[in-house]
């Protein structure tokens, strides 16, 4: 993909970068992108981190690091937050969003230059209202090195889902940007970068419906004074499907994918793990509407909740199927500190904590019955013929519900020429020639290739190259079983 190489812009450190004083001098380093050098650490006076759990050893690497520097350490984000106890050799732990404990660690740091005796905590009581955060300090990045650019438009769930712990760390109603802010900051990522798609890494897009409908207006027009420049991309429950009036302006702001949190097809699990909400209406119904509006619908699912029996595998895979959702992520439960479900599984002893395992959960069916029904929903999923069969579902059924977007200078400069012609030539070249499904994918690119349908063709073989090899790597036992697989690897 030419410079692409990584997948999204790490929005929540950048958020800091910007709240951080203006006459500090900052350097932004994603180690998605390159590792931070010593003389990266020689320069720095503080050490600011941020991060998720799967990222634990890399950040205390970090940490460990920039001590041999005798430099000032602070770790904040979305790890931390939920589980101080995995960072005890951190100088400097900033827990929760930004709010009155950013205010006195920057107030701290200015103040002292020199490694603590013993670890500080500062704990946010009270959160910057998110019409008052900065817009992230794009400037500080290329944002032509990501796959995707992101935003952030509220933060909160209504929702309790037991295995998620969004409503703990960022509660239940949602708090809400402005659209002014929203516009802003895509204005901003636009002078950073070529964009082709942005995401908002909301939660829930639509937690609050009226501020969604308050919202699209303002990015329809944004789309129109600037000749539809992007996709826009979002998570959102599976009832937005009962909402034709939102969908048809998120349509009209050329929303192409919305990622569902569907877990399962079998209504028993979901009630089992309180998410009544997918129950609204047939899930199969909620796909064709959502694929009406244009929306190609990427679900997640769960394997090893208590209700799975040895058929579930089959269940999931005939799901697929019916459904034509082209991409899945298909994980092993785990428990999050902070959610009902580690509550719950703690209370009943079902907590397992070893570093060989996948999961940390002890599942009603034997472990490694669940990692193989893993393996095959993941691999079976993404096998090329059987993906494919699902793409082009979608290029017949939902791809030509979008609305037509014109050709204007933002979609036909020189710049998008010359990303497109990349990537097709690395598509037509790598996997039409080289990659072992190559027959495959010319019985979809042939067709495509005839018809101009060159920007379906790239999406299809971009993602669907990644999928295909991810799942040979799955098949091998390269790849994770979870986003928070506990499993050491080398």
């Amino acid at each position: 993909m030419g410079n692409v190489r990584a997948f999204m812009p790490p929005q929540g450190i950048l958020i800091v970068a910007a709240y951080l004083p203006q006459e500090w001098e900052v350097r932004f380093i994603d180690e998605n992108l390159h590792p931070a050098k010593k003389a990266d650490y020689q320069w720095a006076d503080v050490v600011i981190v941020s991060g998720m759990h799967i990222q634990k050893p890399q950040i205390n690497q970090i940490n460990q690091l920039a001590h041999r520097e005798g430099k000032i350490t602070v770790l904040g984000g979305p790890s931390v937050s939920g589980c101080p106890e995995y960072y005890p050799d951190f100088d400097i732990l900033h827990l929760g969003e930004l709010g009155d404990a950013s205010d006195r660690l920057i107030e701290y740091l200015d103040q002292n230059h020199e490694r603590p005796p013993q670890q500080i905590r500062f704990e946010t009581q009270e959160r910057l209202p998110l019409t008052e955060f900065p817009t992230p300090a794009y400037h500080l990045v290329n944002l032509n090195h990501y796959f995707l650019a992101n935003v952030q438009f509220s933060s909160g769930c209504p929702y309790r889902c037991e295995f998620c712990d969004i409503p703990e760390l960022y509660g239940r109603n949602p708090r809400m940007k402005t659209p002014e802010q929203v516009l802003a900051e895509l204005d901003a990522m636009r002078k950073s970068g070529n964009l082709g798609a942005v995401y908002f890494v909301d939660d829930n897009f639509v937690g609050d419906r009226r501020a969604a409908m308050q919202l699209l207006p303002h990015l329809i027009d944004w789309q129109k004074r600037n000749g539809y420049p992007i996709q826009f991309a979002c998570e959102a429950t599976l009832n937005l499907a009962q909402s034709p009036k939102l969908l048809a302006m998120m349509r009209e702001a050329y929303f192409c994918t919305v990622f569902c949190g569907i877990e399962t097809p079998e209504p028993e699990a979901l009630h089992s793990i309180s998410k009544d909400q997918n129950l609204s209406m047939p899930i199969l119904e909620a796909i064709k509407v959502l694929n009406s509006y244009g929306m190609e619908v990427v679900s997640g699912i769960i394997i090893g909740l208590d209700t799975d029996t040895p058929e579930t595998a089959d269940r999931i895979l005939e799901f697929i199927r019916l459904s034509q959702i082209p991409m899945l992520t298909i994980n092993l439960l785990h428990a999050l500190p902070r959610t009902p479900l580690w509550r719950r599984l703690e209370a009943e002893g079902r907590l397992v904590f070893d570093e060989s395992r996948e999961s940390n959960v002890e599942f009603l069916l034997p472990y490694q019955q669940v990692v193989e029904m893993w393996r095959r929903c993941i691999t079976q999923a993404y096998q090329p013929e059987f993906l494919y069969q699902r793409f082009a579902y979608n290029m017949e059924h939902t791809y030509p519900n979008r609305i037509a977007v014109p050709n204007s200078p933002a979609r036909t400069s020189w710049a998008n020429i010359r990303k497109g012609l990349t990537y097709l030539t690395n598509i037509l070249l790598r996997v039409g020639v080289f990659a072992n499904y190559r027959q495959v994918f010319w019985q979809m690119a042939k067709p495509a290739l005839k018809s101009g349908n060159i920007e379906n063709l790239i999406h299809v073989g971009l993602v669907g190259h990644h999928l295909i090899k991810f799942a040979q790597d799955c098949a091998e036992n390269e790849e994770s079983a979870s986003f928070y697989s506990q499993k050491i690897r080398s």
